[in-house]
């Protein structure tokens, strides 16, 4: 018969019930997502208010703006502090992360399901084709202009900021509102990863593209043989992203890709884990060298038995959730607003076409999807309450100033009103989403969809 301590010791090392071990990563993402989301609307405020106090305008652009280099002999690699470290070394962190997001949801969640997949992929769509579409209308004059390159802009969801507003609205909103945002985001984000590389790179170096695909293939390989090391990866993968940066592509899409090629199953499966386990409790009690021993035992089957996947995804995101994301936002928003920039032509073409062309392109697209039966609507979910969801996901934020940042990367008064339109079309998104929702979900869904 076995002691109480054994039991209790048990209870913390034996795998959880199988549910739990798949729903897991995704309760802790909305966790954090709702929590970063209000940090990153502090940090937005503190930028907007560094840039547009008299006092401290300059020395805010004047830091962000402070060279940073890596020199070694005649080699020298760097920029500005804002561009450099936080837009090109922090965000490939972040994309990473969204990597490794994109797997999970490829492999275990709502886009491993090509029915359950296809709302939120019809959605997604609708809400990238049509911003991108009213965009390029609003800016057909200037076809083949620097002004024509913002098409990207308005073609973003920042689920951060979604998650976040979803928070402040309570139980009220169905569960699969929340998963079908999250599903339409991830794919989104694929959408995004795939403009930046095809559009938003210039001037390819092939051979440092072949010397990042040898890196890739490298990785691939150390994977397949069961190396666990992780200074290995962290090796690998700083030779990738380098190679990467110099080929012209944004390093960012480098970061997506490693995320990829994380494995997503668990070395040590749950069979031998439980034997494992249940022979070191056997075992644990005594002291000296013995002990020690099961201890490492114990340690080491109980991280490998986690997949690397959602290892890297728990560790990493509270870093990106709560520095990386904020960093950007303290190093990106904050732009000199001026109340006639709201009026030029680009700031109300990224404006409107996140505040009219998100929701209704994810309203358009997933009516086509429901009405030709290739999918039906979450339990929970109706077309006012989707219309809803459709607003929130024109909060493009974090991801539209990026694109920006790369479309608009020589011509800084675009930039500064692409930015304004980020902001207004993402403000309109909120409060039109809060309210629509506040609307459609009067009454609190059955107990089941909490």
């Amino acid at each position: 018969m076995k002691n109480n301590k054994d039991t209790d010791l048990s209870q913390k090392v034996l795998p959880p019930q199988p549910i739990k071990r798949f729903t897991r990563p995704l309760v802790l993402f909305l966790e954090v997502e709702s929590a970063s989301g209000v940090v990153l609307i502090f940090c937005t405020a503190i930028a907007l208010i560094l840039a547009n106090t008299p006092a401290t305008e300059q020395a805010y652009h004047d830091f962000w703006h402070t060279p940073i280099y890596l020199q070694l002999g005649d080699y020298k690699l760097g920029g500005d502090l804002a561009h450099f470290l936080i837009n090109d070394v922090l965000m490939t962190i972040f994309f990473f992360v969204v990597g490794l997001e994109i797997k999970r949801e490829l492999v275990a969640g709502e886009l491993r399901d090509p029915r359950k997949a296809a709302l939120p992929i019809a959605a997604a769509l609708g809400g990238m084709i049509l911003p991108a579409m009213i965009y390029m209308g609003l800016q057909a004059q200037h076809w083949g202009e620097p002004e024509f390159r913002g098409w990207g802009v308005p073609m973003a969801t920042d689920i951060a900021f979604v998650v976040g507003v979803m928070a402040l609205l309570g139980k009220r909103v169905p569960f699969g509102l929340k998963i079908m945002l999250l599903s339409l985001a991830i794919a989104d984000d694929i959408g995004a990863v795939v403009v930046i590389a095809a559009f938003y790179s210039s001037g390819l170096d092939w051979l440092m593209l072949a010397l990042a695909g040898g890196g890739f293939g490298i990785t691939y390989t150390l994977n397949r043989l069961g190396v666990r090391a992780v200074p290995v990866y962290i090796v690998v993968g700083a030779f990738i992203w380098l190679a990467v940066y110099k080929s012209g592509v944004h390093p960012t899409v480098a970061g997506v890709l490693l995320g990829l090629l994380t494995p997503s199953s668990a070395w040590i499966g749950d069979k031998t884990l439980i034997e494992v386990l249940t022979e070191a409790l056997q075992r644990a009690p005594g002291e000296g060298p013995e002990r020690r021993e099961v201890l490492k035992t114990v340690e080491f089957t109980a991280r490998e038995g986690i997949s690397p996947l959602e290892r890297l995804e728990v560790g990493l995101h509270p870093w990106v959730g709560f520095l990386i994301m904020p960093l950007f936002a303290l190093a990106n928003a904050g732009v000199h607003i001026e109340p006639a920039a709201i009026a030029e032509p680009v700031s109300v073409a990224v404006a409107v076409g996140l505040f009219v062309g998100k929701p209704l392109g994810v309203l358009l697209f997933s009516y086509l999807a429901v009405s030709l039966g290739w999918a039906k609507l979450p339990e929970g979910v109706s077309w006012p309450v989707l219309l809803g969801g459709g607003c929130l996901a024109g909060i493009g934020f974090t991801m539209s100033l990026f694109v920006a940042g790369l479309a608009f990367a020589d011509h800084e008064r675009l930039l500064i009103d692409a930015k304004i339109g980020v902001f207004t079309g993402s403000l309109l998104s909120a409060i039109s989403g809060i309210v629509i929702l506040l609307l459609s979900l009067r009454r609190k869904p059955p107990a089941e969809n909490d």
